[in-house]
């Protein structure tokens, strides 16, 4: 099967309904589990992937009303297109640190993933950060969403994080970072 072209350009109005449309939904085999240890002169954090015993469908961390109310104020909102149709969708917000850009979404649609469009989508972003004076990029993810977490590792991003409470569900947050150089 041929690959088309992915298009990668700026969100615009138009584009909302086609992106209400994508499945921001995944299934995972694996998650990151969280061991935390402290007493009065350690305080250790670690994850280990565990496999689950049967797959586990995950619905996303937002719902896509506060997606779409957040996005209006995001400096960066880029669509993913191919065949002249949006088959992804990538969110930057400010960073809380200096010269940081957070990736706080990226959704591929369920029928198109493992096709080159969330690695476009993020490159994108990557280019922008860049260009508009970054030092890191981080990628924001749910410790469930082991598919998230195997995408940023193999694109060279690298742990840099946790937040246990993040999420409007309360789940815990993994960040993974790229210095720009």
């Amino acid at each position: 099967m041929s690959r088309n072209p992915i298009l990668v350009r700026p969100a615009l109005a138009g584009d909302l309904d086609a992106v209400a449309a994508i499945d921001f939904s995944f299934s995972t085999d694996y998650v990151w589990q969280m061991e935390l240890l402290e007493d009065d002169r350690l305080t250790q954090a670690s994850f280990r992937e565990v496999r689950l015993p049967r797959t586990m469908r995950v619905a996303p961390s937002r719902s896509l009303e506060q997606l779409a109310a957040r996005w209006s104020a995001l400096p960066l909102l880029i669509v993913a297109e191919s065949e002249r149709h949006v088959r992804g969708v990538l969110a930057v917000a400010d960073g809380t640190l200096p010269k940081t850009t957070i990736v706080t979404d990226c959704v591929v649609d369920q029928r198109f993933r493992r096709r080159g469009i969330g690695t476009a989508l993020l490159s994108s972003a990557i280019d922008w950060a860049a260009k508009s004076g970054m030092h890191q990029v981080t990628v924001e993810t749910q410790s469930k969403n082991f598919p998230a977490i195997a995408f940023c590792r193999k694109r060279g991003l690298v742990f840099c994080g946790y937040n246990e409470c993040y999420y409007p569900n309360q789940d815990i947050a993994l960040f993974f970072g790229l210095t720009i150089k």
